[in-house]
């Protein structure tokens, strides 16, 4: 198929005797001419890594590529390194297959030109039909076995691994773990159809250095999930080295993008096998979510490594509160005054009690740290020297940092 679509750019790229390029609907390159004339930073790009960024896709989205029926000229963006371009949208129907770009940095690429070009586009919009069609009933027979292995019974995820298994798309079964890239919406926002290709670009991209058939993704509206399977194989990456480039390549696809504030990736605990990764998965989404509302366990979070967290995290939290852990602190929370106290504390629990430790962790004269200490026994009635009540209170400050009703200035 893609020797068919290839004659075809090469006969456009002939008829107007400049360079073409095609691409999907989302913007992923195709097939493209010979270069031999101006080419640009994303030019250049789209041909290395196979793709365009969501950042440039987000652009030409607001130049209308996305509907319209009719050639668009998009203006160069010095910000991007973009020259002019001729963008011809190709539909079967009223469906959007795909884009044939020129680069025209002078303007010189009249009408007439695109008129001629367009000749050969009957045979281009079959054969991106029949391209599309295929692409994607190969694609949707691997989603629906992975989202199976994600969110159906026991005996629905075995079927489904036999079938991956049986149709080659990944290479064995084994130890599987589950990487989960989570976007964190900016101001309230839900992730756009921009910051899911993103998402969707960084997994594929980290399945490749991983290597195709050793993995298998999903993208949900809000996180997208990576199952690395096989087990451990000499001079395979480490589910926490898959981990580290998925959210250097997401951080950077998401640079940019007003619809993500930053983002976080979970890691879940191995499971003997793919039938079995729903329970890596769902760790590893609970991992990425604690990340999201407590941002200085940082970019890379292990469900292993959440410590009263993980407990925390599986609470529903209609059914507990800060005030239900201890009312006397929910009290000191509801007034921004006690911030200072609440800091102390905290950092006086994390500690085991330890005052000396406390204090220098401070920087605080131990007077002034034992002053605190009594305003906060005062305060939320209660004695630190009960081991009952330093537990209840310590899992009422954890708690409330990840609800969000604590959030220290620090």
């Amino acid at each position: 198929m893609h020797g068919e679509l290839q004659r075809i750019v090469d006969a456009v790229a002939a008829r107007v005797g400049r360079p073409a390029l095609i691409e999907d609907r989302r913007q992923r390159v195709v097939v493209y001419s010979e270069h031999d004339g101006p080419m640009d930073e994303v030019r250049r790009m789209s041909i290395l890594r196979r793709q365009t960024t969501p950042e440039v896709i987000a652009w030409f989205r607001r130049m209308g590529v996305l509907t319209a029926r009719e050639p668009v000229r998009t203006p160069a963006d010095v910000d991007l390194d973009l020259l002019p371009r001729v963008c011809v949208p190709i539909w079967h129907d009223d469906l959007l297959l795909g884009f044939v770009w020129f680069i025209d940095d002078d303007g010189s690429m009249t009408d007439a030109d695109i008129a001629t070009a367009t000749g050969a586009f009957t045979d281009l919009s079959l054969a991106l039909y029949r391209e599309n069609l295929l692409g994607e009933l190969a694609s949707q027979r691997e989603s629906e076995a992975t989202r199976t292995l994600l969110v159906e019974s026991p005996q629905a995820r075995a079927h489904a691994v036999r079938a991956l298994l049986e149709e080659g798309t990944v290479a064995g079964d084994g130890t599987t773990t589950a990487v989960v890239a989570q976007l964190a919406p900016a101001h309230g926002r839900h992730p756009d159809e921009v910051a899911r290709i993103a998402l969707e670009q960084a997994l594929v991209a980290t399945r490749r250095w991983l290597g195709v058939r050793e993995s298998l993704h999903m993208v949900w509206p809000d996180h997208g999930v990576l199952l690395i399977c096989g087990g451990r194989i000499a001079g395979r990456p480490t589910p926490q080295a898959a981990a580290g480039h998925l959210d250097d390549v997401l951080r950077q696809a998401t640079r940019g993008l007003s619809s993500v504030e930053r983002t976080v990736t979970g890691i879940g605990q191995p499971r003997p096998g793919l039938v079995d990764a729903v329970q890596s998965y769902r760790e590893a989404v609970q991992a990425a979510r604690v990340g999201v509302q407590l941002p200085a366990l940082g970019p890379v979070v292990s469900w292993a490594g959440l410590g009263i967290y993980r407990v925390l995290s599986q609470l529903d939290g209609r059914d507990l509160d800060v005030a239900g852990v201890h009312p006397g602190l929910e009290r000191l929370l509801r007034d921004d005054a006690h911030q200072v106290l609440l800091e102390t504390l905290e950092a006086y629990l994390d500690l085991a009690g330890n005052a000396h430790a406390t204090a220098e962790k401070l920087r605080l004269h131990r007077t002034t740290l034992y002053y605190r200490l009594q305003r906060v026994e005062q305060l939320a009635d209660t004695d630190l020297k009960d081991g009952n009540e330093r537990l209840c209170l310590h899992l009422a400050m954890k708690l409330g940092r990840l609800t969000g009703h604590y959030r220290s200035a620090s």
